[in-house]
């Protein structure tokens, strides 16, 4: 079963959907043109736990946007949002949060191992329905930084496994310079170029090259981009009915959050309201 006429949608919206309240506090220190995870933020859905051990994510998490889950055929689907941004020009997502991992820290030097982060059977083992692609070429790896690190520069090396089970090292990412809390780094684009087409399914270690001189907290985390949108003009409501948004279903479980890509040195409030439509 799926929604699949205007008069569907209509009547989902109006009569069977769920509701979400969107009042996250800003982000202060953020960079303009850079992606910060509002997971942290303080407001709604409430502030996120700062991850320690390898975990698959669910919406039971504080943090996560909250629904009902559906008894098949019946489906979930964000159907409408409507956000009010404090400032110019940013850019919105919502992701399907799936696995995490923090409690990694700015000022060793040694190796980092990350353990029970990876995406197979024999690891954390997410639903294939939230995953996507049976390669993990839906989903997106990132480094997210919880606490502030250091200003020392620094390199990191990320060692990772790919989707066909060969295993290696990231191009090295720069993390000194103080990176902020909030800040979300795609890995990507790291992916070096003998190892373009592969993709990602988990992270093993991480080495510095230089105590950036700040302990701090980071780790790594798997998304999956449900929507994105944007917002223009700084306090201007804007709805985006379901054409808009894709349409994306919403899994069971899924622990919905709120990303922002900046324009500016904070992110600014973010308020706004949506449905989740069912059918």
């Amino acid at each position: 079963m799926a929604i699949t006429t205007r008069d569907e949608w209509f009547d989902a919206l109006a009569n069977n959907s769920d509701r979400i309240v969107i009042d996250k506090a800003s982000l202060a220190s953020a960079v303009a043109g850079q992606i910060f995870c509002l997971w942290r933020a303080t407001g709604q859905p409430a502030q996120g736990a700062i991850p320690t051990t390898a975990a698959l994510c669910t919406k039971a998490l504080t943090g996560a946007m909250g629904f009902n889950n559906q008894t098949d055929p019946v489906k979930n689907y964000l159907g409408w949002l409507s956000l009010t941004a404090g400032t110019n020009a940013v850019g919105i997502e919502v992701h399907d949060r799936i696995a995490h991992l923090g409690g990694l820290v700015f000022n060793v030097t040694t190796s980092q191992t990350v353990t029970g982060l990876n995406l197979t059977a024999g690891g954390l083992n997410p639903p294939a329905a939230r995953l996507g692609d049976a390669n993990y070429s839906d989903g997106q790896w990132f480094l997210d930084v919880y606490t502030d690190g250091g200003a020392t520069a620094s390199n990191a090396t990320i060692n990772v496994t790919y989707n066909d089970g060969t295993s290696g090292n990231l191009t090295v990412l720069a993390v000194g310079g103080t990176l902020r809390a909030g800040r979300r780094i795609p890995l990507t684009p790291q992916i070096p170029t003998a190892d373009q087409g592969k993709f990602i399914r988990g992270i093993n270690s991480v080495i510095l090259s230089a105590s950036t001189g700040t302990a701090g907290n980071f780790g790594f985390t798997y998304t999956r981009q449900r929507t994105g949108v944007g917002l223009d003009t700084a306090f201007k409501t804007v709805p985006f009915d379901w054409a808009q948004l894709g349409a994306p279903r919403v899994e069971n479980d899924a622990c919905l959050e709120l990303v922002m890509t900046c324009s500016t040195t904070s992110t600014g409030t973010l308020r706004g309201q949506g449905k989740i439509a069912h059918g």
